[in-house]
């Protein structure tokens, strides 16, 4: 919708925006600004839940890797560091910070898999793949409308439900970020690309780290689900110990995991604050330094303050509650989507009148030479 209604339309690069068919011009008045405002604490939340859940993944992996005591004030002071570091990256723009780090982040997760995939089980994990993918397709709708019938039991609240809403709250973030890489995409390239690569992607992903853990569960000598219970952070840790590859390897592929969660947490961190960034300037790519300074900083205050008021039951609340009010803007955007669309199929086009109005809304400054161009036309 973001791509639709900014690429093809000329309207800002913005949440508004796919309001446009609904509330016209008023987009550009307290409707506009609600819908903004609402897509930026989304993100603002989403994005402090990651990086509060993340802080306590690093933590756990420099106490198995240094001893660092899993703390409550060391994750607060991880965030304040990836915090920094974040500011620091999106200050310096797209083409540097933040290509130079999702870069690095994409070469550590392919080096990642690649070691798990050579040392682990790897018939085992190759076979998990496709019984796993074929697993997914034919359980996704019957699982996409199961409800949990007890009422004694928080799973579905807990897991299914939680993880709905922050991805939901995620939603402006994420999809701003790939409207910025779809320009010159039919919009049936640009579904099959957001469905099938991430999915594949991350079917990989969870194969290549669930099913070693389940491997050393069901055929070694277990010891996962035990370290899990006692502290979910150090599953990832305890499986790559677990895996029994001698300690120089063991030690090389720790190392390399807390490296790479931290840079995917900085990476998150510092496209999260451009985002809001744009979205607070209408739109505009290229925000103030003074705006990507306050809201890179921002994230981090609010993921600290979160951490320290419950943990990691604060930030689950806080990504729902922030999801609720998110999506009932992209319902409406949906809608509006759905009415674009079916204006552009009905015999009776949009004049260039209509056209040159919507681009003047968008681009003031340009009018007169949208009108010239249209008169030569």
């Amino acid at each position: 919708m973001l791509a639709y209604f900014s690429y093809r339309k000329g309207l800002p690069l913005s949440i508004r925006s796919s309001l446009y068919p609904i509330f016209g011009q008023r987009i550009y008045g307290p409707i506009g600004h609600a819908a903004d405002l609402l897509a930026v604490f989304g993100t603002l939340f989403g994005i402090a839940t990651s990086l509060g859940m993340g802080s306590q993944q690093i933590n756990a992996g420099l106490q198995h890797l240094v001893g660092i005591d899993v703390t409550t004030s060391n994750q607060v002071v991880l965030i304040v560091i990836i915090s920094l570091i974040a500011t620091i990256s999106v200050v310096t723009g797209v083409n540097k910070g933040i290509r130079i780090l999702s870069v690095l982040n994409m070469q550590l997760t392919i080096v990642i898999l690649a070691l798990f995939l050579v040392f682990g089980p790897t018939a085992y994990l190759l076979g998990a793949f496709f019984t796993n993918m074929g697993d997914y397709l034919f359980h996704a709708v019957e699982l996409g409308l199961w409800v949990n019938p007890d009422p004694e039991d928080q799973w579905q609240g807990a897991w299914t439900i939680f993880y709905w809403g922050w991805w939901i709250a995620w939603s402006p973030f994420v999809g701003m970020f790939i409207a910025r890489v779809s320009r010159g995409r039919t919009i049936r390239e640009f579904i099959l690309g957001v469905l099938i690569a991430p999915t594949l992607m991350g079917a990989l992903w969870i194969t290549i780290f669930g099913n070693t853990a389940m491997f050393i569960e069901l055929y070694g000598n277990g010891g996962v689900i035990a370290a899990v219970n006692d502290d979910i952070t150090m599953a990832l840790f305890k499986t790559i110990e677990l895996m029994g590859l001698g300690q120089p390897l063991t030690l090389l592929i720790a190392t390399i995991c807390t490296i790479m969660l931290v840079t995917y947490f900085v990476t998150s961190a510092d496209s999260a604050a451009l985002v809001i960034c744009t979205l607070v300037a209408m739109g505009d790519e290229h925000p103030p330094t003074r705006l990507r300074v306050f809201w890179g900083m921002a994230i981090g205050a609010v993921a600290a303050v979160l951490l320290l008021a419950g943990g990691l039951e604060a930030l689950q609340t806080a990504s729902i509650v922030a999801a609720l009010p998110v999506s009932m803007v992209v319902l409406l955007a949906i809608y509006g989507f759905c009415k674009a669309l079916r204006a552009e199929t009905l015999p009776e086009k949009m004049t260039m009148e209509e056209s040159i109005k919507i681009a003047e809304d968008a681009h003031p400054d340009n009018s007169k030479v949208l009108k010239a161009t249209s008169s030569h036309t």
